[in-house]
């Protein structure tokens, strides 16, 4: 059956998650102002950003390993984009372990829901409702108007105690506003029913919970939620939806939290991920919700994400262990700011991206405020901007580290600008490079010279690193198999080699013979301490006055990472 160009497909999902990510930008401000429940806490706009930036890089990752595989043509490159299945899987898995606080959680369990319809199955040869299966290209009207339907009600089923007046009644509205439509609307009449049925529910929030009523707000989470909608609606039409909801002006956060404190509630906001088999989870959420409150948990097919208030964190981080494996474990301590007086600003301080436990400690003790970069999880820009924050200075140098984070360094850099603070960022390609930079730190300098002196200690230091081939594939220096240890210098496949060790001294000869005076050498976790020692010899046999410092880096995606000074 040919496709409608009205059908959703996965380029339509990819433009739907960069629109609803750059609203959701636009708009976090305004959201977060009006967040009074259930914690006033002023964060509803920014969870729902740092969830929908998560989904968008999980949904770019797809493209990018699509464009990667691709087979091409006679006639070109192949133009042909991911199946819409792996496309929305995508955004619901990405949205799910970046999913933070408790509109975060229930966005991630929304998109979750709509993915399971709109893939056409949870698991391989499991056919969705118009018989398409699995590996479906795209979806029209009909299951986009199911796929609405199951995100509200699969979001009902993952909140403990569903209230009226919150982001679960927008949800609602938006399906039964899309069922109302005609068996013959396509994609696009769907989408706009449901954003409109959502903006009317939305108004209505105000007069349906009385914490929104004293403050004269309507709900942030479901102000978000049409957001994303409307974001839905862009993306199927090409046109912007004429008018965004908008919140009542001169309110802010700081307005109603006094109230809601004389109300009482849970000290701390407990999130964390856990692998878990479904038995152990509804045991798990029994527990829970004898601990606390506002408990939402999402997720399936044995990865969970799980949110819940409580005054013993503790408590609720060891009924997760008992359930399975919890990990990315936060904790929240509400109203910490009011518990304690707001510290004096540094006048300078230097945040930066590490790779392993060893790193963080050393740069810690050099005085950074770190963020870690684990294998395989990078940083979304709201961890930089937490980050920024936590430094508590008027000066900020950043640090990213990493070639592949330039973007969103410098997307959080821009939103702390407009906070006041002065931001710097250093673009470090590698943590080496940061190494050097954080060497020649001197905080009683001028803000400038110092970022000067940062930056030439910086792009005087090549670097390299060591890493295990995954798959057969094409390199600079040749074709490599599943196992080959590659050598990378600054950036680029110069080495293909059989063990760790010998590759590496090739590596260091090749960057040595342009000359240096100072190799730095970072080991991963599971490289023998004689690697070192060996390594070490072998600079200071072949490459006279040269000397060496090993820094140990804990659990890395490298093996092994180079600086040459």
């Amino acid at each position: 059956m040919p496709q409608s160009p009205d059908d959703l497909d996965a380029v339509a999902v990819r433009t739907w998650c960069s629109l609803a990510l750059h609203a959701l930008g636009a708009e976090r401000e305004e959201i977060d102002a009006i967040n009074v429940y259930p914690v006033a806490d002023g964060d509803t706009g920014t969870n729902l950003y740092l969830t929908m930036e998560s989904a968008t890089q999980a949904v770019e990752a797809v493209f990018a390993a699509h464009e990667t595989v691709s087979v091409p043509s006679p006639t070109g490159p192949s133009v042909s984009a991911p199946l819409l299945c792996d496309a929305v899987r995508a955004m619901a898995h990405g949205a799910l372990i970046g999913a933070r606080g408790n509109s975060g959680t229930i966005l991630s369990q929304l998109l979750r829901g709509m993915s399971e319809e709109l893939a056409g199955g949870k698991s391989a040869g499991e056919e969705g409702a118009d018989g398409k299966g699995p590996g479906r290209e795209s979806a029209d009207g009909a299951g986009l108007r199911r796929a609405l339907r199951r995100a509200a009600s699969s979001a009902y089923e993952a909140v403990a105690h569903p209230v009226e007046g919150t982001v679960l009644t927008v949800a609602t509205a938006a399906a039964d506003a899309a069922d109302a439509g005609t068996p013959a609307d396509g994609t696009a009449d769907v989408a706009r029913a449901a954003y409109e049925g959502a903006r009317a529910a939305l108004a209505r929030t105000t007069g349906q919970l009385a914490v929104l009523g004293r403050a004269g707000v309507v709900d942030a989470g479901g102000r978000g939620l049409v957001t994303v909608l409307g974001s839905l609606v862009e993306a199927l039409t090409g046109e912007a939806v004429a008018v965004r909801p908008q919140a009542p002006h001169g309110v802010l956060v700081d307005d109603c939290s006094a109230d809601h404190a004389d109300e009482g509630g849970p000290a701390f906001e407990v999130i964390y991920l856990l692998e878990a088999d479904d038995a152990a989870v509804g045991r798990l959420r029994a527990r829970l919700d004898g601990l606390g409150d506002s408990l939402v948990v999402v997720g399936g097919d044995g990865l969970w994400n799980v949110h819940v208030h409580v005054d013993d964190a503790g408590a609720a981080v060891e009924a997760g262990v008992e359930a399975g494996r919890p990990y990315r474990i936060r904790i929240t301590h509400f109203g910490a700011d009011r518990v304690a007086p707001p510290r004096e600003r540094a006048q300078r301080a230097v945040v930066a991206v590490v790779p392993g436990e060893g790193l963080r400690e050393l740069c810690t003790e050099a005085g950074a405020t770190t963020v870690l970069a684990r294998p395989g999880e990078p940083p979304a820009s709201g961890e930089l901007v937490d980050a920024i924050r936590r430094a508590h200075a008027r000066e900020v140098v950043l640090l990213p580290n990493d070639a592949d984070l330039r973007h969103t360094a410098a997307a959080a850099a821009q939103q702390v600008r407009t906070e006041g603070v002065r931001v710097a960022l250093i673009p470090t390609r590698a943590a080496v490079q940061g190494i050097a930079a954080l060497a020649v730190h001197e905080p009683d300098r001028r803000f400038d010279e110092d970022v000067v002196a940062m930056t030439s200690a910086a792009g005087a230091t090549r670097y390299a690193e060591l890493a295990v081939a995954e798959r057969q594939s094409w390199t600079t220096a040749g074709v490599c198999q599943a196992g080959d240890i590659l050598g990378l210098i600054d950036g680029d496949v110069a080495v293909i080699g059989t063990d760790v060790a010998s590759t590496a001294r090739t590596v260091l000869d090749r960057m040595l013979s342009a000359g240096g005076e100072l190799v730095t050498l970072v080991l991963g976790e599971d490289v023998p301490d004689g690697l070192a020692d060996a390594l070490e010899s072998h600079v200071r046999r072949r490459h006279l006055a040269v000397d060496t410092v090993t820094y140990r880096g804990g659990r890395q995606a490298a093996p092994l990472l180079i600086g040459i000074e």
